[in-house]
């Protein structure tokens, strides 16, 4: 095996073993989609960084790791393959079908190499999931029949393999070509005056709280200053801007890959910046990709935004109002579901008595409240998901699925409650979370 496929497979691993990641139907590690894709690759090409992409493929979508990361390891070729195979949509972009028609897009422009990873990738997550999960595979179909023809100048064995198992799936469970398949709200959905029908809300969460609040002031520098200059204001400082004509278009980070610590010069990406009164869920998206994002003013860079910034109080005060928020909107969901609590008949035996205990206990103590009130965010969550269509609604394939997505929001704040670091342990939660927030704002 090639070095620098081999350095892949061991830095893909250790960073999707890292968070626990699995394959959702066989739960199997990771790495063993991610190895397939790679034999797949290396089948039509034997180019080894094409191969080591195909590794590294989903570890800027799925993990902590950033493009930073993996241009400093892997080089500014195998950084261009995974960034055109990363999405570039935003939660904010609106609904599943918006964003996947952005990440269409994106694709479309991807160089041949890349376009092979991903036809790679569709070849393998399709017999997956339309083995294990008809519902899910019937969507996943119909988008991969809408994303082959901005493929076809990958592979050409690899494109037909795509198409053929595509059209198989498609003729099997009667799928018209390209069905854009949306959600629709059933007819006994009505949303009453609650917290997240709000427009007073949507502006509170999407912009109140934005990139002025954490942002740092930028130090910046001639672009031609001297590198042993450069190293000493980076002992001080993570990132620093750099100027031409007075300009900061370009920045510096201190490259550690080396025998002696030396810098690496960048330009900006688009995806890194972010204006300074862009929402933090924004914020937060950029922060994905990226180790660092770029607070413009007026159109200038002026400051900067790293990963860290999320443990500021005013970014944790507003996870734990998404979350407390998210709650409301679960008890609003399940009166309106289940009223006069005939939701109590979904509610574990054990549960159900500890909730009329703490209801007892809050009277006791000249509290007003109900049954509802009294029952904890998981299980408000769980009693709602008996219901398909809201299952449906939040984007979970199953219980179990999403079963995992409410333990990982308890996790959150329960740190966010006790002041404990959220970015290192907690940064997929964050992520998953805020988009779902975003999504269920946008909807009401």
């Amino acid at each position: 095996m090639e070095p620098l496929v081999k350095s892949a497979q061991q830095f893909a691993t250790q960073a999707h073993t890292q968070i626990n990641h699995l394959r959702k139907y066989t739960k199997q590690p990771y790495q063993v989609h991610l190895k397939q894709v790679a034999h797949i690759v290396s089948e039509v090409t034997d180019d080894p960084e094409v191969i080591a992409a195909a590794w590294l493929h989903d570890t800027v979508e799925d993990t902590p790791a950033t493009f930073e990361d993996i241009e400093l390891k892997f080089g500014s070729r195998v950084l261009q393959f995974v960034f055109d195979l990363t999405d570039v949509s935003r939660p904010s972009d609106g609904s599943r079908a918006q964003r996947k028609a952005i990440d269409r897009d994106h694709l479309s422009h991807a160089s041949p190499a890349a376009k092979t990873i991903k036809l790679a990738d569709l070849i393998d997550n399709c017999a997956d999931i339309c083995k294990h999960d008809e519902r899910f595979g019937r969507v996943f179909v119909t988008e991969m029949q809408q994303l082959l023809p901005h493929l076809a100048d990958g592979d050409e064995r690899l494109f037909k393999r795509a198409e053929r198992l595509s059209k198989k799936w498609a003729e099997k469970w009667s799928i018209p070509p390209s069905v854009d398949i949306k959600w629709t709200a059933p007819a006994n959905l009505h949303v009453t005056n609650n917290l997240f029908s709000s427009r007073k809300l949507q502006r509170l969460f999407g912009e109140t709280f934005c990139a002025r609040d954490i942002a740092e002031s930028l130090p910046s520098y001639d672009w031609d200053i001297l590198e042993k200059d450069m190293l000493s204001h980076l002992s001080a400082n993570p990132v620093i801007g750099l100027r031409k004509s007075g300009f900061v278009y370009g920045y510096v980070l201190l490259d550690e890959t080396n025998t002696k610590p030396a810098c690496l010069k960048r330009r900006f990406m688009d995806a890194q910046l972010v204006d300074i009164d862009t929402p933090l869920i924004n914020v937060i998206a950029a922060l994905v990709h990226h180790q660092f994002c770029f607070v413009t003013s007026m159109g200038q860079v002026a400051g900067v935004i790293s990963r860290s910034d999320i443990q500021k109080p005013v970014v944790r005060m507003w996870l734990f109002g998404l979350i407390t928020l998210t709650e409301q909107y679960l008890a609003d969901q399940i009166e309106q579901a289940w009223p006069n609590d005939e939701w109590v008949k979904f509610a574990p035996p054990a549960r159900l008595t500890k909730a009329k205990e703490l209801k007892e206990e809050r009277e006791r103590r000249g509290q007003q409240c109900n049954l509802l009130d009294c029952v904890q965010l998981s299980d408000k969550a769980l009693i709602l998901l008996e219901d398909a269509e809201h299952l449906e609604r939040f984007g979970y394939n199953s219980k179990r699925e999403a079963k995992i997505a409410i333990k990982e929001v308890e996790s959150l704040r329960n740190n966010l409650a006790h002041g404990q670091d959220i970015v290192s342990y907690d940064w997929p939660q964050i992520i998953r979370m805020t988009s779902r927030v975003n999504e269920t704002l946008s909807s009401y």
